[in-house]
């Protein structure tokens, strides 16, 4: 088959890069030798054309320990509040690390602000790169920040990580559990929502609790979206999205984009790269089955979890396109999945940028 230009939902390439603090990890995304899921050779080997780049202002003690993610049980508990200024600073970092790595790719990274922008970049052969939130910490009560972030280029805001904030609560990363953990949505978060549908900012409900998820689906006036999340029914850990709200997604005519990290795929619930593909067809399965053929996308989380092996980076993705064909997807719903669905949402969504 050929393989499909891919626009995913989700990666942490921006945060890994921050994290690493060095010129030469920089270079290395532009020269195609990072060690992470993603730079500009893996992207191209893989056809990834075009994605959401997160900017996640890490706890300060770093990341995930994935080894306290092991088969059959886990409970980790949500990382402490974030002080602002602490955000503030890591967010602009990453924002500055996007608008340097434009800059020094000579075309072939391009800042994306409006689909007709991404149509663009994906048509010049370059990667379509969209600004992204996963945790709103960095954005003051009163929504300058957010006014600043979005003249800059923000277009899809996650109201929290795993981690509680001034808007939402967050879902800790625990298995097995429901997502019902929590208070709903602050004054402050209702307002931040009123004011995304208004400047038509995607609000990804992903790491959202399910009292949070149901105020977005009560106030959002847009369509509801999940930009890295999976089938809690399949894998019941607090991260992945009942049935019930995934019917609330599909009447909505909104999308969830295929999570690939391993602890949010497997039956165990364990973080483990020794995991096949036909478990990812398996949640591809069911939501398609559950949101019909338009509502479903890829939000692989690259560079931000342990992801199967077969794929193992972004060059590995036409791996799971043939694994798709072999299990009786057809090309047209397969190009859906890689990038039509998510370019349809976002036209939908951005409802004031259309160009």
């Amino acid at each position: 088959m050929t393989s499909p230009v891919v626009f995913d939902g989700h990666n942490d390439t921006l945060l890994r890069l921050h994290m690493d603090g060095r010129d030469t990890a920089f270079d290395a995304f532009l020269a195609g030798a990072a060690p992470g899921h993603i730079d500009l050779a893996k992207a191209k080997a893989g056809n990834l054309r075009g994605g959401l780049f997160a900017m996640f202002p890490p706890s300060p003690r770093g990341g995930l320990d994935f080894s306290r993610m092991p088969a059959g049980g886990y409970e980790m508990p949500l990382p402490a509040p974030l002080e602002r200024t602490v955000a503030e600073a890591a967010t602009i970092s990453m924002t500055s690390i996007l608008f340097r790595l434009e800059r020094a790719s000579e075309g072939r990274l391009q800042v994306c602000r409006s689909v007709a922008d991404i149509r663009s970049a994906m048509n010049a052969g370059a990667m379509a790169a969209v600004m992204h939130i996963e945790g709103a910490e960095a954005i003051d009560a009163d929504l300058k920040m957010l006014d600043v972030l979005f003249a800059a280029g923000l277009r899809s805001i996650g109201m929290v990580w795993s981690r509680n904030n001034i808007f939402a609560h967050g879902v800790p990363m625990r298995f097995p559990s429901s997502p019902d953990i929590g208070e709903g949505l602050t004054e402050a978060g209702e307002r931040l929502v009123a004011r995304c549908n208004e400047l038509g900012i995607l609000l990804d409900l992903s790491h959202l609790n399910e009292k949070g998820f149901w105020d977005v689906a009560r106030l959002s006036d847009a369509p509801l979206v999940a930009t890295h999340s999976n089938v809690h029914a399949i894998c019941p850990v607090s991260r992945n999205l009942t049935d019930r709200q995934i019917a609330a997604i599909a009447e909505s005519k909104g999308l969830v984009g295929l999570n690939f990290a391993t602890a949010f795929l497997r039956e165990d619930g364990g973080m483990d790269a020794d995991t096949g593909l036909d478990v990812m067809i398996r949640h591809l399965d069911g939501l398609v089955e559950r949101l019909g053929e338009d509502g479903v996308a890829l939000g692989s989380d690259f560079d931000g979890a342990v992801i199967p092996a077969p794929i193992g980076d972004a060059s590995g993705l036409p791996k799971l396109f043939e694994a798709m064909e072999r299990h009786g997807y057809g090309q047209a719903l397969i190009d859906k999945i890689a990038h039509e669905n998510w370019l349809n949402l976002l036209e939908r969504t951005w409802k004031l940028l259309k160009g």
